[in-house]
């Protein structure tokens, strides 16, 4: 098994070049999936994250994006079903890639050579054939990658090549996380407004004017948004709103 190594010349530096770009919202994941799924001659995607980690007794598998569609809508299910406990004991112990061959298929996917760098999963229990790529990133963020479907047929390098960036989708997804959760329990909205606007160039007499506030009460919440962001000055702080994500 195993396609020429042109595809993954040719499929590679787009993908690289659209990572260096930071993601605003799980929209701007998907075209980056779709094209690691075009890679993989796959059907579809999915990304799984490991929900209560830290508690093995409560830990499970929560799906974060998927393309199945709704004609397909018991896919997660018979998965999570089918491997989810396996899986969940693969991760605390390998990074290994998991393949499985689906009930039509009579080979998992990836070339004969590289099964000694792959975790072979229990055969024909699903309809579909697939590869499972995990990403341990610490206590929080980890989970699978997965793209399904029928006669995956991989070289080995594609497979080093899509683990590398699943690893990059998932610190994406947590980073979006992480943005998000900061945003809600660091800034008010009065103290976001008054960072974008203060970002816009406008001085506190003009903020104030803009929001229907006192200068002192501008100042208030610019003071106190720059101490929340562990700034030295009102400059400092706007551009780690910026790169935070908080303002544009």
């Amino acid at each position: 098994m195993g396609h020429p190594s042109s595809r993954l010349m040719n499929g590679a530096d787009p993908l690289r070049m659209v990572r260096v770009n930071r993601v605003s919202s799980r929209s701007d994941l998907f075209p980056r999936l779709i094209a690691m799924q075009k890679l993989a001659d796959a059907q579809g995607f999915a990304i799984y994250r490991v929900s209560g980690s830290g508690l093995p007794a409560k830990q499970r598998l929560v799906c974060e994006l998927e393309n199945w569609g709704s004609s397909n809508a018991g896919f997660g299910k018979a998965f999570t079903d089918a491997y989810g406990d396996i899986l969940l004991d693969h991760i605390e112990k390998s990074l290994l890639p998991l393949s499985w061959a689906g009930a039509h298929d009579r080979a998992a996917p990836g070339p004969a050579d590289f099964a000694p760098f792959m975790t072979r999963l229990k055969d024909g229990i699903l309809p579909f054939s697939g590869l499972a790529f995990p990403v341990r990133l610490g206590a929080v963020g980890n989970g699978f990658i997965l793209f399904t479907g029928d006669d995956i047929d991989l070289s080995s390098d594609m497979i080093v090549e899509l683990h590398g960036r699943c690893c990059h989708i998932m610190m994406d997804l947590l980073s979006l996380d992480e943005r998000r959760t900061g945003a809600a329990e660091a800034l008010s909205e009065r103290e976001i407004a008054c960072l974008q606007l203060a970002g816009d160039g406008r001085i506190s007499e003009e903020i104030a004017e803009k929001l229907g506030l006192s200068v002192h009460t501008v100042n208030a919440y610019l003071g106190s948004a720059t101490i929340k962001l562990d700034s030295v000055n009102r400059i400092q702080a706007i551009a780690k709103a910026i790169r935070l994500g908080y303002i544009s």
